[in-house]
């Protein structure tokens, strides 16, 4: 992933430098979209307990993931379309958070839910470092839940942020609307005056 990361960042720099961005959007949308791609396949396996509730940590990420490869692909297609960019802005920043929040929850005893344990060793093949177990179905049912909260709760904070911000946007490019189109008016009144006063008397 890394690897496609820096293909990306690098091409899209030496294209911004030579200004021909425009003329290599296409390239550079296929080259998000491989970054995704790679992500999502990486992490289908990379998690150490794909049952367990590391496994639907890494499930829900998935799902951002993929939202992400698909923005990325519409974003590609269709260049100009203000919401695949704004739901693909959304899900890299969802990505981000959610990560945050599975670093916190995983590998941070304190914040484990409760009734589940963090194995710090290896206890045998089936059990890696790091690995979250709970140790009865309601603990493990309560913590899936909780994993389903949080992500509702992050996803809903984004949505409120970026409604503020584009609320705040549009309203923005209402005033320099606003005042352009008086500003136009006034051009033409005094325009008007002018002729009026050059005209002949009667």
């Amino acid at each position: 992933m890394f690897i496609h990361l820096a293909l990306f960042a690098g091409f899209s720099l030496a294209a911004e430098l030579t200004d021909s961005l425009e003329l290599f959007s296409g390239f550079v949308g296929i080259l998000v979209s491989s970054v995704f791609s790679q992500e999502l396949f990486l992490l289908h396996f990379h998690s150490a307990d794909h049952v367990g509730l590391e496994g639907h940590y890494h499930w829900l990420l998935q799902l951002i993931v993929f939202v992400s490869l698909v923005a990325a692909l519409a974003a590609t297609v269709f260049p100009n379309s203000f919401n695949a960019a704004i739901v693909l802005s959304i899900s890299v920043i969802f990505q981000g958070c959610w990560f945050i929040n599975m670093g916190f929850m995983l590998w941070i005893p304190a914040f484990v839910p409760e009734g589940c344990v963090m194995n710090m060793a290896s206890k045998s093949g089936n059990e890696m470092h790091g690995a979250v177990t709970c140790e009865t179905k309601e603990a493990d049912f309560r913590a899936r839940g909780l994993a389903n909260l949080q992500f509702s709760w992050i996803l809903s904070a984004i949505m409120i942020f970026a409604g503020v911000v584009c609320l705040k946007l549009a309203r923005k490019f209402t005033i320099v609307n606003r005042l352009e189109y008086e500003r136009i008016q006034s051009k033409v009144v005094d325009s008007t005056v002018v002729n009026e006063g050059f005209k002949p008397g009667k």
